[in-house]
Order: C-alpha cells, then structure tokens, then sequence
C-alpha cells in the first residue's frame, strides 16, 4: 500500500482523511507516528499559503509525499473571521469548546438568517522534486446558538447545513465527506493524485 504523510497533528483530521485515502489504496500516516517531524508554523495569510508551507516542509524532510490541509470557518457576520484562525481563535492551544465559546458570544445578538458561514479547505500536495499542486473546497452553512449532534469535531456542532437540515456533527461520516469542505477539495485533487502517484 502506498503512503502519505498528512501534515496534521490534528486527530479529527486525520481520521477524516484516512477514511477518505483508505478506498483508494493508501495509506495515510500522521505526523506524530513518525520521529524527527520537524514543526511547521502557520504564519501563512491565507489557507493557501499555510497549507504549501506544511506540505513542501514536510515532503523534504521526510523525502516522501505529504498531504496538507488548511482549513477553518468564515463567518459574512464577522468579516470573514475567524478564517485563517479557526483552530486558535480563542488563543494558541484553544480547545474545541474555548472557539465554540468566543464564536457563540461574537454572535449573541445576530439572527440566524444572518449568521452565514462556510467551511473552506485547501489542500496541498507535495512529492520530492515535483510542482506542488492544490485544490479547494466550500461548504456553505449557519451557525447555530446551540451545539446538535455528537460527531466531527471544531466548529462542526453549531455548522448547519440547510440542505441536510442537519449539523456537520450530526452528519454519518460517508455523508459528512460527500458535501465537506474537505471532501469537495479532495475530490478536485484525486484525479492529479491518482496521475502522479497510483
């Protein structure tokens, strides 16, 4: 089986990409299942920019393709914030619960029709001595006043997709990675993948 290295120390993340990589045949490796990964700060202005950064960094290192992802919410009721934040919104090493709590808050006094929001991903993929190449998906919703559902994890408890008439959190995997912001930009990067590395 062939393998990647998904720049992520992010547990959430890397259950969601290896259920996205397994049907394809590989093999997806987190970066804290291998020694000597150096780290790789997020000091990029857009998703694009720290995703490069993180796969390019990781490539090298390890001399083995990498997979890495940027993503977070933006919300049309805050200017886009939290964006490029998403994962410390509420300070460095923030849990799931210190950003829910500080994106409730920003929102108190905002109705729910107004309180658009979107997942955005970027996805880059890097192999040694080749172009790195990315791909991006959207996945628009609201933000709820309350948490529904048990599953996913970050903000997905209060994104609520109208369509689905439910929360990402309420989501079964399979549906969850069909209209993800993740699943969406994977699904660009397949076919180059399946090209440059099957």
């Amino acid at each position: 089986m062939k393998q990647i290295v998904l720049a992520t120390r992010n547990k959430g993340k890397l259950k969601e990409f290896r259920e996205l990589f397994t049907p394809m045949g590989i093999e997806v490796l987190g970066v804290d299942e291998i020694s000597s990964v150096p780290d790789v700060e997020e000091d990029g202005d857009t998703f694009a920019a720290n995703a490069i950064k993180k796969a390019e960094t990781i490539s090298q290192a390890l001399e083995m393709p990498a997979l890495a992802d940027d993503s977070g919410l933006e919300v049309d009721a805050l200017q886009g914030q939290p964006g490029v934040l998403s994962a410390r919104f509420a300070g460095f090493h923030a849990t799931d619960e210190e950003n829910n709590r500080k994106l409730t808050v920003m929102l108190e006094n905002i109705p729910l029709e107004k309180r658009s929001a979107r997942f955005v991903c970027v996805l880059a993929f890097a192999i040694p001595g080749q172009k790195t190449i990315t791909a991006q998906g959207v996945c628009e919703g609201l933000i709820l006043t309350e948490p529904e559902g048990n599953g996913g994890f970050g903000y997905d408890p209060y994104f609520y997709v109208p369509q689905l008439k439910q929360t990402m959190a309420q989501l079964p995997p399979d549906e969850k990675n069909k209209i993800s912001h993740r699943g969406q930009a994977l699904l660009k990067l397949e076919k180059v993948v399946r090209e440059r590395f099957m």
